[in-house]
């Protein structure tokens, strides 16, 4: 019988394979024509395959590289694999109880090891040279489907507890274990084919463990060098200590919690948890000579309007008057806001903001006198004035929210000791498992998911297919100048993924599956069959998830 012939279109050029070529195989012919590792392939327009499958009829393929998102992330994910499978070869299988990869800092993810080890800098050396070992030898990273029972017990016998409790609650019957040689894992996400693609990384000792630095997506080949956030990295580290304290970890943990516990008392926990914080935060202010301006900034979906509502409770508390200011109302006419490289009106540079005028009236503001502050019409693209002017008395305070708050620039003429800054952001507090975690963006997007749906009517493909703008100007405006805030906080909360389910799945679901959009719809509804759901009822008025889910009792 004559072998079966497949035509494949790549790159605007047509070849013939035989049917069972892997698209490894053709990837390697075709990696000249690419400026970067070529990672997945796409098997017709959105079908999203790993490279070690298989081709099986005629089609064109699109090649997904360590430059594009999507390959960014599956060189990431393999790269933990290829960190876990280095530790145990170089500390042995028996002195290791765990391997933590906890959240990301700077470039890579912050990690620690426990077990009978010493983490000192001549293990990390021993650590990046197994990984370059491997890496050298190009060790395949396998790929098999098991039962979920038998995925369970094998988790149990390789002490991987966190994973076992995590498909306890799984529905799905079958299981994806990634293997290089003998070492086994469970990855959420596609792999790369083998750790001869994993060439770009290093570790750093920081803290109590070490980062694992890699490549951003913009240079793919250049590991940047480690730079430390202290104020971030003491919030991440905190919030890990927190879920900990809680024996809320993992996902499986909160899943044990919904069903076995007390899932009202672990709600008002938090939220009590977070009360506290935004008080001490209060406190620090009252205390701070001569603070007139609170400023806040965050990155989108971080929970801004609810926290500067609370905060402003809790200032009252400590015998302060705060008063709400929104940079936003500083935009300058629509007329003269600067437009972005796609002719586009760009709300979000810094230019957009009239920055004279808001360090005029802060400082008439701070001086004692009289200021009619601005009130800008979103429809007309005009700045009105309030009619009624603002002065401030012996203890009121501005509490004013913006992403620039952060940046000097904006607050340039005003007094260094008369600002407080806050920087909030929903940083989350637990992973998927130990190896597997939970971005912070992830959790960001689905508020947002929810919370637009809520209040704008808008779709979930909207939403998404704007997500990739909102991040680039969270990189540019935002990220950059998180350190030089007095406070942080985290606005995320333990359960409320459990509660988020039930709002975004309906949202998820109605993605068009011929959009581009859907690939992430698809992936956000498997990473919610993770998620035992709960209602809402359990979750306060007060709360700052109300500002997605709605319900609250404030005005947002």
């Amino acid at each position: 019988m004559a072998e079966k012939m497949c035509r494949v279109e790549v790159c605007g050029r047509t070849k013939e394979y035989a049917a069972g070529t892997t698209y490894q195989e053709i990837a390697e012919e075709f990696q000249p024509l690419y400026e970067h590792q070529i990672v997945l392939v796409f098997a017709g327009k959105y079908r999203l395959q790993e490279l070690t499958k298989t081709l099986d009829k005629d089609c064109e393929l699109r090649f997904v590289t360590t430059g594009d998102a999507i390959g960014h992330s599956t060189y990431r994910r393999s790269m933990c694999l290829l960190l876990v499978k280095a530790v145990h070869d170089v500390a042995g299988h028996d002195k290791i109880e765990r391997v933590r990869i906890h959240f990301s800092l700077d470039k890579g993810y912050y990690c620690t090891v426990e077990g009978n080890v010493t983490l000192d800098g001549e293990f990390l050396k021993r650590v990046e040279a197994r990984m370059r070992e491997l890496a050298e030898q190009k060790i395949p990273i396998a790929k098999r489907s098991v039962h979920t029972d038998d995925a369970i017990a094998l988790f149990h016998r390789h002490g991987m507890y966190d994973k076992e409790r995590l498909f306890e609650y799984r529905r799905v019957s079958k299981v994806n274990i990634y293997s290089m040689n003998e070492f086994e894992d469970y990855y959420y996400g596609y792999m790369v084919p083998d750790a001869g693609c994993l060439k770009y990384f290093s570790l750093n000792l920081y803290d109590e463990g070490f980062v694992i630095q890699m490549p951003a997506k913009e240079h793919p080949e250049q590991v940047p060098e480690f730079k430390a956030s202290p104020k971030l990295f003491q919030v991440l580290k905190e919030s890990v200590r927190w879920g900990d304290r809680q024996d809320i970890d993992t996902v499986g943990a909160l899943n044990d919690m919904i069903t076995k516990g007390d899932m009202r008392e672990v709600v008002l926990v938090q939220e009590a948890h977070q009360e506290r914080q935004i008080g001490e935060i209060a406190k620090s202010i009252s205390l701070k000579d001569g603070a007139k301006f609170i400023l806040i900034a965050g990155p989108s979906s971080s929970g801004k309007t609810t926290f500067s509502h609370r905060l402003s409770i809790q200032l009252r508390v400590n015998g302060l008057r705060p008063h709400p200011i929104a940079v936003d109302n500083y935009f300058v006419d629509r007329e003269h806001t600067p437009r972005d490289k796609d002719g586009n009106y760009d709300f979000e540079c810094l230019e957009a903001i009239d920055i004279d005028k808001f360090n005029t009236d802060m400082e008439a503001l701070l001086s004692g006198r009289e200021v009619y502050l601005p009130v800008f019409d979103f429809k007309t693209g005009k700045r009105t004035y309030d009619d009624r002017p603002k002065k401030l008395g012996k203890n009121d305070i501005l509490v004013i929210e913006g992403i620039h708050c952060l940046n000097p620039k904006l607050t340039e003429a005003m007094k260094d000791n008369s600002k407080f800054r806050i920087y909030i952001s929903a940083l989350t507090q637990i992973n998927i498992d130990e190896h597997n975690r939970i971005p912070s963006t992830d959790g960001r997007l689905i508020r947002r998911l929810v919370r637009d749906a809520r209040t704008r009517g808008a779709t979930a493909m909207r939403t998404i297919g704007m997500w990739p703008s909102v991040r680039r100007g969270e990189e540019k405006n935002i990220f950059p100048y998180q350190e030089q805030a007095d406070v942080m906080f985290n606005s995320s909360l333990l359960y409320e993924l459990a509660v988020l389910k039930q709002y975004v799945e309906p949202l998820l679901f109605d993605v068009d599956k011929e959009s581009e959009e859907y690939l992430e719809a698809k992936r956000l509804l498997k990473f919610f069959d993770y998620f035992v759901g709960i209602g809402s009822e359990y979750v306060p008025a007060n709360s700052l998830l109300r500002e997605f889910i709605g319900g609250g009792c404030f005005r947002v």
